[in-house]
């Protein structure tokens, strides 16, 4: 088995309770951890025996861009879309982080981390 690890994405979206928040936006950064198993792909070298990270990332960037009020609901549909595009994933986990929330004080994010086996 492996882990496939896609690091510190950063998004700009509209996800948040307070009104404003859904109006100016802010910065999220998006880990994903896919364990799968890549023995074929590690001996045909070749993209099509494997997950593709590429749209992986694509899939992460569509469900980031739905408005939503709560991160839980952003990660769900994260997992879910993952879960059911791409076959072979034995367990997810992703974390979502929003930069700067609006808290009343100095603080560098608030994180949802979220997990799902198949």
């Amino acid at each position: 088995m492996s882990k496939i690890l896609l690091e510190d994405m950063e998004f700009f979206a509209y996800h948040g309770c307070f009104k404003e928040e859904q109006i100016i936006g802010n910065r999220f950064i998006v880990n994903l951890e896919l364990e799968t198993n890549t023995e074929k792909a590690e001996l045909s070298d070749s993209l099509r025996d494997t997950i593709n990270y590429q749209e992986v990332y694509n899939t992460i960037r569509e469900q980031v861009d739905i408005k939503s009020h709560l991160l839980e609901h952003v990660g769900r549909r994260i997992l879910d879309a993952i879960m059911n595009k791409f076959e072979g994933v034995i367990s997810l986990k992703v974390k979502i982080s929003k930069m700067n929330p609006p808290m009343g004080g100095k603080m560098n994010c608030v994180s949802l981390e979220m997990e799902r086996k198949a």
